[in-house]
């Protein structure tokens, strides 16, 4: 039953600073319809305070379908919903079924894997400033070493550009 984590780790978005899945994703994941997964969320809202779970704008919206190059072909009546790591735990409780369950444990899984990644990241970058301040201020061969490595792991993210056919009004 397991989802490859690639499959997962595809449909999380970072939105208001949050890393969130959209309720199209999991209730895919989940194998129940969209509508079904928001009537269970909307029967436990209680349980679904905004750092749980939120809705998108119209601009978000916009914005996250030009990064995902998904179709807009048929179009959603309203904005989609968006949940947060703990929204998502909070999901196995409100939707009783194995799979929930399962695809919640593997979905945790991953979202600890991705915190360990960031706190690794954050370590390597300090060790490299500290490494920086001990080495010759005149010796420029390792100045363009540590630039490049600063680059490397903090890349410039420069807008995305979109790409396909226009269509003539």
């Amino acid at each position: 039953m397991g989802l490859p984590d690639e499959l997962v780790i595809s449909k999380i978005y970072m939105i208001r600073n949050h890393k969130v899945m959209l309720d199209d994703d999991l209730a895919e994941l989940y194998q129940v319809e969209t509508r079904r997964l928001n009537e269970q969320v909307k029967r436990n809202i209680d349980r679904f305070p905004l750092d749980f779970m939120f809705q998108l704008t119209e601009k978000e919206w916009e914005n996250l379908m030009s990064q995902i190059a998904t179709s807009s072909w048929g179009g959603r009546r309203k904005m989609p919903f968006v949940f947060t790591e703990h929204g998502v735990l909070m999901l196995s409780s409100v939707l009783n079924s194995d799979r929930a369950i399962q695809v919640n444990i593997q979905i945790m899984r991953i979202y600890a894997k991705l915190r360990g990644m960031v706190m690794a990241h954050k370590d390597i970058l300090i060790k490299l400033e500290k490494m920086e301040r001990k080495v010759d201020k005149h010796d420029e061969n390792f100045k363009v070493v540590f630039t490049y490595l600063k680059e490397l792991l903090n890349p410039k993210t420069e807008p995305l550009h979109k790409i396909g056919f226009k269509q003539k009004a």
